[in-house]
C-alpha cells in the first residue's frame, strides 16, 4: 500500500507541476505573439499602417532568431534545441540526463523562437519541459525502482494532455513513443499523472480546445476507400518533411557562420516570405481552424500555403530555431488534407452523380496522417481525433488514413524521425529496446587491466612463470611501444624450450576489440570464439587497454535484458 500510494503521490506531484509549467509556457508565447505582432489578431491594429507592420513581420522573426541563437550558445550546453529525442534516449539509456541549466535554456530559447513567430512547434518544448520536471523529480531519490523512466514519462504525459485536453493521449503517447512498454509499474502514475493535467487545464484553467468542428458524419460507405488513398498520399508528404529535415540540418551544419546568425537569417527569409503569405508565421493556430472550413481557401492557396510552410519549417529547424516538428506536421497535414479533400469535391462534381463528405473529414485525416509517422504514435493522433472531436465516424475515417501512412512511412523511412535521429547520434532503437541499449554501451566497460601481459623479447620460462603465479592460461603479447600483437597460450609453451622467444608462439588474434565496440557487436563477434578474454584497443594507436573476458560480456549482456524485462513486466 505504501508503494501504490508513494505512486500516486508521485503522478499527482509531477503531472500537477507539469501542467502548470505547460500553461505558464503556452500563454508566455500567446503574449509574446500579441506583443510582437506575430498573432492575426494583434497585426489587424497596424492595418492602416502598412509600413510599419512590414517592418515588423521583417525585423521580429530575425531578432527572435538572433535572441534564440544566443541563448543556445550560452546557456545550453549542447549548443542545440532539445526536444521528444532526447527525452526518448533519456528513458531508454542509461546516460546522464541534460543538466538543469541546459533545460531551462532550451526552454527559454523555444519561448522565444514560438513567441517571435518562428514557423516551428509547441508540442516538442513542451514534451522536454515534462521530461525536465520529471528529472528534477528523480532527484529526490524516491524509493521507486525505473524511477528515472517513469517521472518523465509522468512529466510528458501530463504535458501532452494539457496542451490537447486529451488525457487518454496523453497516456499512451507516454507509453507508446517515450517508455515503449504499458508495464502497470509506471501505468498508474502515468495515468494519474495525465489525469492531473486534465483537471488542471480543462477544469482549472477552462483552457480552450485546440479546435472545434461541426460533422454530420461519413456520407457514403465509398469514401472509406478515399480515406485509405489519402494516407497513402500523406505517407508521401510525411517523408519528404522528414528527409528535408535531416538534409537540411545537415546542410546547415556545413554552413560556415557563427551559430547565432543561422537562426537570424531564416527568421529573415521567413520575414520575407511573411510579408505575401503571413499564415507561416508561427504555429497556425488560425489557419490550422480555418481549414476545416468549406471554402475558406481556394485550392491555389492551400497548395502555396502548404508549400510555403513545409520549406519555412525545414529552414527554421535546420538553422537553430528551437521547436518541435509536432505543431507543423498538423498544419502542413491539414493542409494537405482540405486540398485532397478540394480537389475530391470537384472530381465528384464533375462526375455527377457521386457525392462527398464536408471536407472537414478530409482535413482532419490528412492532419492525422501525416503527424502519426513524424512522431511514431498512430494510437496517440487517433484518439487525440476522438477526445478533441468526440466523433465516432471521424475517429474512425481518421484511424484508416492513419493505418495506411504508417504502413508505408514505416517502410521506406522507418519508425520515426525521433528515431532517425537517434539513430544517426549512434542509439538506434529499430532492433528493439534491448539492442539500443545494449549498442550504447562499450565493452571497454567490462574489461579487465589486471590479466598478465608478456612483451616482445621475452622468453618462455619469464612467460610460463608468470602466468602460473597469475593462474592464467594465456597472455597477451605487446611490443614495446604497448601495441597489442597477439596472444600466448599456456598449451603452446609447454615442452617449448625455455630460452626460446615468446614471440615464436603467439597466435594472431583474428577477434580484437577496441574502444569503440558495443556489447551488442561482441556478441554478435563471439560466435565461435575460443579462450579467455578478448583484448581490447585504442582505436587511435593500437595500444593495449585491457581485455573482455567472455564471461563478462555475457554476464553483461544477461543483466541488461533482465534489467529490461523486469521494467517492462514489474507490477507496482
Amino acid at each position: 500500500m505504501q508503494r501504490i500510494a508513494l505512486l500516486a503521490a508521485m503522478g499527482v506531484g509531477i503531472g500537477g507541476v507539469a501542467s502548470l509549467c505547460a500553461i505558464l509556457f503556452v500563454d508566455t508565447v500567446l503574449w509574446l505573439n500579441g506583443a510582437t505582432l506575430v498573432s492575426p489578431r494583434a497585426r489587424v491594429s497596424l492595418e492602416d499602417r502598412p509600413w510599419l507592420l512590414g517592418a515588423v513581420t521583417v525585423l521580429v522573426p530575425a531578432l527572435g532568431g538572433l535572441l534564440t541563437g544566443l541563448v543556445v550558445r550560452y546557456l545550453v550546453v549542447e549548443r542545440r534545441s532539445l526536444g521528444p529525442a532526447d527525452t526518448i534516449h533519456a528513458v531508454q539509456s542509461s546516460e546522464p540526463l541534460p543538466s538543469v541549466r541546459s533545460g531551462l535554456g532550451a526552454t527559454l530559447a523555444a519561448i522565444l523562437s514560438l513567441g517571435s513567430g518562428a514557423s516551428v512547434g509547441q508540442y516538442g518544448p513542451m514534451v522536454y519541459l515534462g521530461t525536465l520536471i520529471g528529472g528534477l523529480a528523480v532527484r529526490l531519490d524516491l524509493p521507486v525502482r525505473n524511477l528515472r523512466a517513469i517521472a518523465i514519462g509522468c512529466g510528458v504525459a501530463a504535458a501532452i494532455s494539457t496542451a490537447f485536453n486529451a488525457p487518454i493521449a496523453g497516456l499512451v503517447f507516454a507509453h507508446e513513443v517515450i517508455l515503449r512498454h504499458y508495464a502497470m509499474q509506471a501505468f498508474a502514475p502515468v495515468t494519474v499523472a495525465s489525469a492531473c493535467g486534465y483537471v488542471l487545464a480543462n477544469v482549472v484553467f477552462e483552457r480552450p480546445p485546440l479546435f472545434l468542428v461541426s460533422f454530420d458524419g461519413v456520407a457514403h460507405g465509398y469514401e472509406f476507400a478515399l480515406f485509405a488513398i489519402e494516407g497513402l498520399l500523406c505517407a508521401g508528404v510525411a517523408i519528404l518533411f522528414m528527409r528535408l529535415l535531416l538534409r537540411g540540418a545537415t546542410l546547415a551544419a556545413r554552413t560556415p557562420w557563427p551559430a547565432p546568425l543561422k537562426p537570424a537569417f531564416a527568421g529573415l527569409v521567413l520575414g520575407l516570405v511573411a510579408l505575401w503569405i503571413p499564415d507561416v508565421l508561427g504555429i497556425g493556430r488560425e489557419t490550422l481552424r480555418f481549414a476545416t472550413i468549406e471554402e475558406a481557401f481556394r485550392l491555389d492557396e492551400l497548395m502555396l500555403i502548404l508549400v510555403a510552410k513545409l520549406a519555412l519549417t525545414v529552414l527554421c529547424l535546420a538553422y537553430g530555431f528551437v521547436g518541435g516538428v509536432f505543431s507543423p506536421s498538423l498544419l502542413i497535414g491539414i493542409l494537405f488534407g482540405a486540398l485532397f479533400g478540394g480537389l475530391v469535391g470537384e472530381l465528384a462534381t464533375a462526375l455527377g452523380p457521386f457525392a462527398v463528405s464536408h471536407v472537414v473529414v478530409y482535413a482532419i485525416c490528412g492532419m492525422m496522417a501525416v503527424a502519426s509517422p513524424v512522431i511514431g504514435a498512430p494510437l496517440t493522433t487517433i484518439i487525440i481525433v476522438f477526445e478533441l472531436t468526440r466523433h465516432y465516424d471521424l475517429t474512425i475515417a481518421a484511424m484508416v488514413a492513419v493505418v495506411f501512412s504508417n504502413l508505408v512511412a514505416y517502410r521506406v523511412f522507418g519508425r520515426s524521425l525521433f528515431d532517425e535521429q537517434l539513430a544517426r547520434r549512434g542509439f538506434d532503437l529499430s532492433a528493439g529496446r534491448d539492442e539500443a541499449l545494449l549498442g550504447s554501451l562499450r565493452v571497454s566497460s567490462v574489461m579487465r587491466t589486471d590479466l598478465p601481459t608478456a612483451c616482445r623479447g621475452q622468453t618462455v620460462a619469464v612467460v610460463v612463470r608468470r602466468l602460473i603465479e597469475a593462474q592464467a592460461s594465456e597472455c597477451m603479447l605487446l611490443d614495446g611501444r604497448g601495441v597489442h600483437l597477439g596472444t600466448v597460450r599456456l598449451g603452446s609453451l609447454i615442452d617449448r624450450p625455455v630460452d626460446a622467444l615468446v614471440e615464436d608462439y603467439c597466435y594472431d588474434d583474428t577477434l580484437v576489440f577496441d574502444d569503440r565496440t558495443t556489447l551488442s557487436e561482441a556478441m554478435e563477434l563471439l560466435r565461435g570464439f575460443i579462450g579467455e578474454a578478448v583484448a581490447v584497443v585504442s582505436s587511435v594507436d593500437g595500444t593495449l587497454l585491457g581485455a573482455a573476458p567472455e564471461s563478462a560480456i555475457i554476464e553483461a549482456y544477461l543483466d541488461r535484458v533482465r534489467q529490461l524485462r523486469r521494467e517492462e513486466n514489474e507490477a507496482p
